[in-house]
């Protein structure tokens, strides 16, 4: 396989006094990538060299992740990226990125992995590229939201909902993100319902979901440019449409309107985001169970469980003895799992 060679050196190794302590960049971008498994090794070099933790899928219909580390590095590695060349093609240079900030990493790893869609919806087809929802930018997005004949839809998945939503957003109560063809066909109309307006977490799954739509028929389809993220950093918190928290895929689990660390934490057992309530409940067990989803636990799950979360605190119990925070690797220290044992499949957005 060929490798991707670099065509410039990094450029942004400086570090501004209102930087947070880790620099969080969810990114993704749709671009036709030949021979994109020749990509995955470069890319986790200079993640492992630059003490970046998180994850990027690559397939040949683009690029999509969520990554974090110190703020020089981490702008050095997007400079990197945009700067990369591929088979003679600068194909990163216009990579959306939605930045925000953290106290400590919220990664414990980096990888890299190959994937058949950056976003699975699983439809063939499906090109942003060639047809996609109009762009409606923040500022924007009230006006258009209050306009009675849009139908606005939470294209994110149910236990994302769960903790905050748009006012006046539908949610299609799907568990991933394959299930929205599904909805449409059940719920929508394109006679019945002309203006449909969507929004997600960053926006690349409204990408996907206008395109289907337009796809279907619907003429007059808009989405949030930028996702839920883009607007809470651009509209003012008095002049807010936006209801609780956004669920972010990193051990920050979610985000405020300030774009800080939120108040949920993570059931390992579900998947579920839970308030702080439900962490003193008595059928709630770290890494193993909470209220939501404790009957249903079998004794085998709960042993296993058990022994995932024992090995977990170990391995926090040694990395604590470090004098600093150990960069992340690509060996088997793994984050707390997006994808829990015996739970629902989770879609990076």
């Amino acid at each position: 396989m060929g490798r991707a060679s670099v065509a410039v050196e990094v450029a942004s190794e400086t570090v501004t006094a209102s930087d947070p302590a880790i620099l969080v960049a969810a990114i993704y971008r749709f671009v036709k990538i030949a021979d994109h498994p020749s990509l995955r090794e470069p890319l986790q070099q200079r993640m492992r060299e630059g003490g970046i933790g998180g994850s990027l899928l690559l397939a040949a219909e683009g690029i999509n992740g969520t990554i974090a580390g110190p703020p020089a590095s981490l702008r050095a590695f997007m400079d990197w990226l945009r700067a990369l060349r591929h088979h003679g093609e600068t194909l990163f240079a216009e990579t959306d990125v939605k930045w925000s900030g953290c106290d400590k990493m919220p990664f414990r790893r980096s990888k890299v992995r190959l994937k058949k869609e950056i976003v699975t919806m699983g439809v063939d087809g499906i090109d942003p590229n060639q047809s996609v929802g109009t762009y409606v930018d923040p500022e924007d997005w009230n006006q258009l939201v209050d306009d009675p004949e849009v139908v606005l839809i939470d294209t994110r998945n149910d236990y994302e909902i769960e903790i905050g939503r748009f006012k006046g957003a539908i949610d299609p109560q799907t568990h991933s993100f394959r299930e929205f063809p599904e909805y449409v066909a059940k719920h929508l109309d394109p006679a019945k319902h002309p203006k449909v307006a969507m929004y997600c977490t960053g926006g690349i799954r409204c990408e996907k979901s206008t395109a289907y739509l337009k796809q279907q028929g619907f003429q007059e389809v808009y989405h949030l440019r930028g996702g839920i993220l883009n607007y809470l950093e651009k509209v003012p918190r008095e002049e807010s449409r936006w209801l609780g928290e956004c669920f972010v895929f990193d051990q920050r689990v979610a985000v405020d309107h300030d774009l800080t660390a939120g108040e949920h934490a993570l059931c390992h057992g579900c998947g579920w985001p839970m308030t702080k309530d439900m962490l003193d409940h008595p059928k709630y067990e770290r890494g193993v169970a909470c209220p939501r989803c404790a009957d249903e636990v079998t004794d085998d799950q709960r042993a296993r469980r058990r022994e995932r979360q024992r090995q977990l605190d170990q391995l926090s119990s040694d990395a604590s003895r470090e004098k600093s925070f150990p960069s992340p690797t690509t060996e088997s220290n793994p984050i707390p799992s997006q994808n829990p044992p015996e739970s629902k499949s989770v879609t990076l957005d």
